[in-house]
């Protein structure tokens, strides 16, 4: 019987429904052309008219481009004789994970509307968000996307950054490189500061606004522990923070300090006195 029926609607309708299912390949791959097509123009127009960042101008093309897919999608279904009505029956129907995945999917991007709105940072800030620290290089309807210093992307939910702590190490001129020397005991310290001073203000791309600090942090065993603090922006953060170093290891060179050790004390152990016959 089934074979019967499957040869029946073969006969019937097997050639309109191939003909259906051959159309929606052809409009599916000629609109997402399309679609790809009208992204890439939207974008230049955007990015020639230069009143709008590069934050925005990709978040107005992601949602252009989810807006035609649906579109697109819907046509397709069209050409079946599947109505939009039917077709959000359908998804009514699908049941509460797939409601519960899209109620996620509208947080995420509720959030991202208002990460536009507040703008705490933009593409190309280097940021921490969501645990992860790294360049923002898109921030898109549902995530935000950032590329890590060891060059590995990560997305993070617009929803998870909207509501954990952003840190935006981009937003201001400069920043805080953090550094210590330890100087040996014996070394006269405020010289050694003097030295530090002006060997880290030749140390490339530092501020010129804000002088390199250089003061005793702590006492250790060892000597005084200096914290010399130069500010850069972030672009030049790991080049100054590297060079940094070298220039202390140059300086205490060249004056001959020696390297700080652990003092050790050396005790001597008294034998219990014997007791005397009486």
């Amino acid at each position: 019987m089934n074979t019967e029926a499957i040869w029946l609607f073969l006969t019937t309708q097997g050639v309109d429904f191939g003909l259906k299912v051959i159309g929606a390949i052809i409009a599916w791959g000629v609109g997402r052309w399309l679609i790809q097509m009208a992204q890439r123009l939207l974008a230049k127009a955007l990015e020639r008219g230069k009143r709008m960042d590069a934050t925005l101008s990709n978040y107005i093309v992601s949602i252009v481009g989810v807006l035609l897919n649906i579109l697109l999608i819907l046509s397709i279904l069209d050409m079946f004789g599947i109505k939009t009505t039917s077709f959000a029956v359908l998804l009514a129907g699908a049941g509460l994970a797939i409601g519960t995945a899209w109620g996620g999917l509208l947080t995420h991007f509720a959030a991202g509307v208002f990460l536009q709105v507040l703008r705490p940072y933009g593409v190309g800030d280097y940021v921490t968000i969501g645990g992860v620290n790294g360049t923002v290089s898109e921030l898109g309807l549902f995530g935000t996307t950032v590329v890590t210093p060891d060059n590995t992307v990560c997305v993070v939910g617009n929803n998870k950054v909207l509501g954990d702590t952003i840190q935006n190490f981009s937003r201001l001129k400069f920043r805080r490189v953090d550094v210590t020397a330890k100087v040996a005991n014996g070394v006269d310290v405020h010289q050694a500061i003097e030295l530090l001073k002006a060997a880290v203000a030749k140390v490339p791309n530092i501020s010129t606004d804000q002088p390199p600090d250089v003061e005793i942090l702590q006492f250790t065993p060892e000597g005084p522990l200096l914290a010399v603090r130069p500010y850069t922006h972030t672009d030049h953060y790991w080049q100054v923070y590297f060079d940094t170093h070298r220039a202390i290891v140059q300086t205490f060179g060249a004056a001959g300090y020696p390297t700080p050790e652990t003092p050790i004390v050396r005790r001597s152990i008294v034998p219990p006195a014997v007791p005397q016959a009486q």
